[in-house]
């Protein structure tokens, strides 16, 4: 069966959905996101519309994100004793390739692996940023 390009919100939450089973059993992460998040289904609700905003920023959308993902993994990270490090990122990085390979493949795919890429490396480079003027 050839794969198919992300094009919907419905591809969004698959991809979110199975994403985040793998985070929430990952020995490292899983401790993090399972200690942080108290009510998956409205988590991943608002993960799915943050990523089909990012995806879809030039569609008309029913859902548009609004949050502040810098402000809240900082504050994830202080609650965690300022414990978050690179590998944190790397696996979560890592993780997100690899399911998005094994449910799609295209030019917004492509886009979204790109995204998570900057995204993670901006908000590893500000939490430790903010630490130091901690």
């Amino acid at each position: 069966m050839q794969k198919k390009d992300i094009n919907t919100r419905e591809d969004v939450a698959q991809l979110v959905d199975l994403f985040y089973i793998k985070v929430r059993q990952d020995t490292t992460l899983g401790p993090v996101f399972n200690n942080t998040i108290t009510d998956w289904p409205t988590h991943l609700n608002h993960l799915t519309t943050f990523w089909e905003s990012s995806l879809f920023f030039s569609r008309k959308l029913e859902h548009k994100y609004s949050g502040n993902p810098l402000e809240v993994h900082v504050k994830v990270d202080q609650e965690h004793n300022k414990s978050i490090t690179e590998l944190h990122f790397g696996i979560w990085l890592n993780l997100w390739f690899q399911t998005i390979d094994e449910l799609f493949m295209g030019e917004v795919a492509d886009n979204a692996k790109r995204r998570a890429r900057k995204m993670g490396t901006f908000l590893y480079l500000k939490i430790f940023e903010v630490r130091q003027k901690n």
